[in-house]
């Protein structure tokens, strides 16, 4: 079995995306990377795919015709480990507000520390934020708390999109009935692992808002997020969680 498959979903990352694949190519830990590149026009598939010459067996792309969102890459890229048989198969974005060397905590926290899933946590340890506005950092932290309350899941940062999971979790979440493809798919993810009872942990880390490239967030993607919350709560209600 194949150990570690790093996803990172791009668009237009052509100035963040070198960097960042050699950067996981030289940790200390060895990860394969998955990109699912969204049809950047500004050049990032090609670059991945020169790249691909010098990390042969070890740098895969998926190309995809636009911008179908960040849930439909991740479950993409979720059953492409899955079929490939990879043991642990990590969330990461491109521009480098998830630090690549956290990669071997996440890893440690799952390997050694026995955990179904590890999340790269911006708030297990005070806020840990750099170069967010006071409002976005705001909203993010108390989008945790409004999380907390609707599901009742106690995790510190159920919105974060850096994490690592066993494949045993990819394989009993239900990934074809995965509702949100935005924001809310980070949540929705964490609570059907919750509510399958797989074991959670949180690794603090600094997350730096990017210095290169345009961030996709949207006020259409945090209100996915308000009202699916919501949603998610009450359809578990008539779902079944055994495993």
């Amino acid at each position: 079995m194949k150990e570690n498959l790093v996803i990172i979903p791009t668009y237009n990352e052509i100035e963040n995306i070198e960097a960042i694949i050699r950067k996981v190519m030289s940790l200390s830990e060895a990860f394969d990377i998955l990109v699912i590149d969204d049809g950047s026009p500004d050049g990032t598939g090609l670059k991945i795919k020169e790249l691909q010459t010098e990390f042969a067996e070890k740098l895969h792309i998926v190309e995809r015709s636009g911008k179908l969102g960040l849930g439909t890459a991740y479950i993409h890229g979720f059953k492409w480990a899955l079929e490939r048989g990879y043991a642990f198969i990590y969330e990461m974005d491109a521009d480098f507000s998830h630090n690549p060397e956290d990669l071997v905590r996440l890893f440690k926290a799952c390997k050694e520390g026995g955990f179904d899933v590890a999340i790269g946590s911006r708030y297990i340890k005070g806020v840990n934020v750099v170069n967010w506005p006071i409002g976005r950092v705001l909203m993010s932290y108390f989008a945790g708390v409004y999380v907390r309350f609707i599901t009742r899941m106690e995790i510190m940062d159920p919105t974060g999109g850096f994490i690592c999971y066993r494949r045993e979790v990819l394989q009993t979440i239900p990934l074809d009935k995965i509702t949100f493809i935005g924001y809310a798919f980070q949540i929705e993810m964490k609570f059907n692992a919750y509510l399958y009872k797989f074991s959670i942990t949180e690794v603090p880390i600094i997350f730096t808002d990017r210095t290169k490239g345009v961030s996709k967030m949207s006020t259409k993607i945090f209100r996915e997020a308000v009202f699916g919350v919501i949603m998610m709560k009450v359809w578990s209600w008539f779902k079944s969680f055994k495993r």
